[in-house]
């Protein structure tokens, strides 16, 4: 597992945090919240792509592929 992948996902966690803060003490609740989803969207897709390319190595190891 690669160290930038933490830092990836560790980022864009402080970026959502600190718009949804500044969102919400703007009242702005609604964008808050699609902030929010989309920040998980982002993290997902990340993760998502990581989970393929360890199931591509696993049946290269395997010689399932």
């Amino acid at each position: 597992m690669n160290i930038d992948l933490i830092f990836k996902i560790a980022g864009t966690g402080i970026i959502v945090a600190v718009l949804n803060l500044v969102l919400k003490r703007a009242e702005r609740e609604e964008q808050a919240m699609m902030t929010t989803l989309a920040g998980l969207i982002v993290v997902l897709i990340i993760i998502v792509d990581e989970i393929g390319d360890l199931f591509d190595r696993v049946k290269t190891v395997f010689g399932l592929w």
